[in-house]
């Protein structure tokens, strides 16, 4: 398996919805939502990857980082790459149904374990989305982490109760889901959430919780104040609000403002171990990947999703190598080299 055939393969299952571009810029698929594509003219999609693209790395090779660490622990689970599973679903319509919505979220939970890392499932309008996830968590001993979408309170409580029954090491809400379009295709009611009703949810479970969907630092703060135990800096792939900025433009700011008060995580763009690189040099603790293990999945299994991981974790060393970083926790803003004008 390299990742030619990967592409080859999924091309095919994916005709239609995915082209499987050369560069995954969301040009070509610019406001197919349904679909994989960016809402809208796709600019929130294209500024994922411009905000990654305009930072460069600092080449540095006089030093002693030889053989990097990439190993962590986050909620409570050894892992031996920050690179995360995003939550993905609708495989129906957003990807052909070429797989079934459990074949697929299996595949993506079997591969990050595999991969040595976790996998988060979703949710949406028809429940299959959120039994399936459960039920790959659960076939994989509870090695993966839920996200419901924001709906009415005591249908997230709900929610949360059976995560935990699955034997989850957390669980959590993509607030950024509350004007999802697909959702409102299923006549689902989701929407924003008080500072009130985030605390509610945070303080009905002792997992820990995941808000995400943050993009500003007032809300980054709202939800360490709440106690959640981690956040999400995401725009939810383009897919939510047109003509927002890419979550590489406002996570410094948010990792200056709640950094140690809670787990920073990042998604929307990767598609290397370097962009991997510069959003841990930017502030995140993790990084989420989506669209690239819709690729694995469909061209190669959970043994295809597992080699995506694999790859991009592969690719971080060699940039951690050549940036200077022995482990993790050396990577900082000192392997970057931003255009004029912007920040680190």
């Amino acid at each position: 398996m390299n990742w030619k055939e990967l592409r080859e393969a999924a091309r095919e299952k994916l005709k239609g919805y995915c082209r499987v571009c050369p560069s995954c810029d969301g040009r070509a698929c610019a406001g197919e939502v349904p679909g994989m594509g960016g809402t809208g003219t796709g600019a929130s999609f294209k500024a994922n990857i411009e905000a990654l693209a305009r930072y460069r790395l600092n080449l540095r090779t006089l030093h002693g980082a030889k053989n990097p660490d990439t190993s962590l622990t986050l909620f409570g689970k050894e892992l031996s790459t920050p690179i995360l599973a995003a939550p993905m679903t609708g495989v129906t319509y957003n990807m052909g149904g070429a797989l079934t919505e459990r074949e697929f979220i299996g595949m993506i939970m079997a591969g990050a374990r595999q991969a040595g890392t976790l996998g988060m499932s979703g949710d949406g309008g028809d429940p299959e989305y959120y039994n399936s996830g459960l039920e790959a968590i659960a076939a994989e001993g509870g090695h993966g982490i839920p996200v419901i979408k924001p709906r009415e309170q005591q249908a997230v409580i709900e929610r949360i109760r059976r995560a935990e029954e699955a034997g989850a090491p957390a669980v959590g809400v993509d607030v950024d889901g509350a004007g999802l379009v697909t959702m409102a295709l299923f006549g689902q009611p989701v929407g924003p959430k008080t500072a009130d009703e985030l605390k509610e949810l945070v303080s009905a479970t002792r997992l820990p919780f995941i808000v995400k969907g943050i993009m500003t630092v007032d809300e980054a703060e709202l939800a360490a104040d709440a106690g959640a135990a981690a956040i999400v800096v995401s725009n939810h792939g383009g897919r939510i609000l047109d003509h927002t900025p890419g979550a590489a433009e406002v996570l410094p700011a948010i990792a200056r403002a709640v950094k140690g008060r809670v787990t920073i995580l990042a998604d929307g763009g990767v598609r290397s171990g370097a962009d991997v690189l510069k959003l841990l040099a930017l502030g995140a603790d993790a990084v989420l990947v989506g669209r690239p293990l819709v690729i694995g999945a469909f061209g190669g299994g959970a043994e295809g999703v597992k080699f995506v991981l694999e790859k991009l974790t592969g690719e971080l060393k060699q940039a951690m190598i050549l940036t200077g970083c022995a482990s993790l926790s050396d990577i900082d803003e000192r392997v970057l080299r931003p255009y004029p004008g912007m920040e680190c």
